[in-house]
This record gives structure tokens, C-alpha cells and sequence, in this order.
């Protein structure tokens, strides 16, 4: 039995620059050298499949990377693997984590994880998260539940999970839901499934990505959206992250509105929990004037997955209609 690790470097493959004396750290660790490292790996009766991808600070990725990944680990799983690993950054992990997920279409578990300490530093927990996503990946109980995050013995949904702190080995939470299952003395206990919507298709081919820009916009008090000038004529399509339910200043409304007649422009909240509301509040710049002005509702999804699942479905050629359905099915 097999799981196929690919290592995309991050905090969890760093180990201390060659003649540094600022304490910094480089990425130098190859999959070997992580696999080596973890104690009780050998005794898990799996084989890990290394491939080393590409050792670069998460902060780096792109789609058309991770979705070469993806590629890969189906070809791994076409040839027999039980299970796939990925390591990398933690910084962008949530929206790697969720667009594997919306694409990923095998039973096959797909887990992602990293570290929040590097190795240098006294109790890495590099060794521990590897440990646990290889347990959860090789586990007949993560079957069909598309991709994970893995990281101090909790498992979470890709679709959910968040990083909600700069430095703790604590950072990743799914705010709504929490995880859906845990590690416990080497058993994987999955305790909730997640309900998953059907994949969705890879823009093919990916250089179809290349042309799809999708902006980013987070509203601040007293906005009155002078930033947002000129840009449905350099973007595709705009997440917004609003006040709360969803809302934005009065001001703002018919701006958000005029973007909407001529791109997608999909309402979240700023909040990085609960959803979007749909028909609560009625006044301008409220999530029922905005919807109304032809924003589309982004429900529970943060906006930083929205951007994700935006900029996947305008680059598999979905119009206006499609992606309203697309956010109503995974948002």
C-alpha cells in the first residue's frame, strides 16, 4: 500500500542558511530528508511515493501549479496509490486546500499539511503533521471526502478551513464547523462528513487561467470605493468582502452595481465566519439592495475561497447564470 507524497517546500521543508548569521531560513529540505525525520513513519506499514515538485514559499504558488499537482496525484492514484500528501506553506493553504477540492474527483483522499515551526526551533511540528496527513490519507475512514488539511492531529474540510493566526501551531480552525475529525493515538476518527458537490472541471487548457483576473476588494469604513475605478475593464470578475451580512456604505451600492452589469461581482463578509445574508436587511448597500444590483451571494465561503472558485469557474468559460448557480451549489 502506497501514498504519494509531493513536497512543495514551506516553514515545514526550511532548515538554517549555510553561513547565515541572521538566524533566517532557507528551504533545503527534500522529501527524503522530511520523511527521515518523522519518528514511527516506517512502523505505518505504508509506503510514501516521494516526488520533490518545486521547494518554493507558499506565497508563491499559482493555480496552474497546484493544478499540475493535482494531475500528478491522479496519475499516482491511477497507478495504485491510496492516498495523496501534499506539503507545502501554510500561508496560502487555505485556498490551495480548497481549489484541490473543487476539482479533486477521486475517493481517494487528498491531504494537505505543513508546519508552523521550522526545524530549527525547539519542538517543530513538521514531523507530527506529516505523521498525521500520511495516517489520514493511507485511512479507508478520509475516502470520498475530497481534500484535507492536516495539521496537529485535527482534520479538517478544505472547503471550511481557515488560517486564523500568524504564529501558533494552533492557526487552523474552521470557524463554522470545526474539524471534522482527529487523530487519536495513531486511529484516524473521522466524527463528520462533509456533504461535497460534484467537481467541478479543469479550465483546459490551464492557460486559460493566464486571462482570467479576479479582483479582491475588502470594505472599509467611510469607503466610497475610488479604488474601485477602471477595474471591469482590467478584471473578469470581483470578490467583495463586506461589513458583516454583507453589507457596504450607501455610497458604495450603485458603484458595486454598475460593476455588476459588466462582470460577476460576488458578495462575502469580511468577518471570516458566518454566511452572507440573503433577505434580512433592506436598506442601501444592504445584502438585499446589493443583491438586487445584480451582486451574487457568496453564502459561507470567505472571501478568499470565493476568489478561488470565481476565478475557476470564469476560466472554464461560465457566464453570469453559471456562476450564480456555481456559488448557490458550493458557497
Amino acid at each position: 500500500m502506497s501514498v504519494a507524497l509531493f513536497t512543495l517546500g514551506g516553514t515545514i521543508a526550511m532548515a538554517g542558511a549555510v553561513g547565515s548569521a541572521t538566524g533566517t531560513v532557507v528551504n533545503r529540505l527534500t522529501g527524503a530528508d522530511l520523511t527521515a525525520a518523522v519518528p514511527g513513519l516506517a512502523e505505518l506499514g505504508v509506503t510514501l511515493d516521494v516526488q520533490d515538485v518545486q521547494a518554493v514559499p507558499s506565497g508563491d504558488l499559482t493555480f496552474d501549479q497546484v493544478l499540475d499537482v493535482v494531475a500528478a496525484a491522479s496519475r499516482a492514484v491511477a497507478a495504485g496509490a491510496v492516498g495523496v500528501v501534499v506539503t507545502q506553506g501554510t500561508d496560502t493553504l487555505e485556498e490551495t486546500a480548497y481549489l484541490v477540492d473543487l476539482v479533486w474527483p477521486h475517493p481517494e483522499p487528498f491531504v494537505l499539511t505543513g508546519a508552523m515551526r521550522n526545524p530549527t526551533l525547539a519542538g517543530p511540528d513538521g514531523p507530527a503533521n506529516l505523521l498525521a496527513a500520511a495516517r489520514v490519507a493511507a485511512a479507508d475512514a478520509a475516502r470520498g471526502l475530497g481534500a484535507l488539511v492536516v495539521l496537529g492531529d485535527e482534520i479538517h474540510a478544505a472547503r471550511r478551513v481557515r488560517k486564523a493566526h500568524s504564529t501558533s501551531t494552533a492557526a487552523f480552525t474552521s470557524p463554522n464547523v470545526g474539524p471534522i475529525g482527529h487523530v487519536i493515538e495513531g486511529a484516524v476518527r473521522v466524527l463528520a462528513t462533509p456533504t461535497r458537490p460534484a467537481p467541478l472541471a479543469v479550465p483546459s487548457p490551464t492557460a486559460a487561467l493566464a486571462g482570467t483576473r479576479v479582483a479582491l476588494y475588502t470594505v472599509a469604513l467611510d469607503d466610497d470605493g475610488a479604488l474601485l475605478a477602471g477595474l471591469a475593464d482590467t478584471h473578469q470578475g470581483l470578490v467583495v468582502a463586506g461589513f458583516g451580512v454583507g453589507h457596504v456604505p450607501s455610497a458604495l451600492a450603485p458603484v458595486l452595481g454598475a460593476l455588476a452589469g459588466r462582470i460577476p461581482v460576488v458578495l462575502t463578509s469580511r468577518t471570516g465566519a458566518g454566511s452572507v445574508l440573503r433577505h434580512t436587511y433592506g436598506a442601501v448597500g444592504s445584502e438585499t439592495d446589493l443583491q438586487r444590483r445584480g451582486l451574487i451571494n457568496g453564502g459561507l465561503l470567505d472571501p478568499y475561497k470565493a476568489r478561488v472558485l470565481l476565478r475557476l469557474l470564469l476560466a472554464t468559460g461560465a457566464d453570469p447564470k453559471a456562476v450564480a448557480a456555481g456559488f448557490a451549489e458550493h458557497g
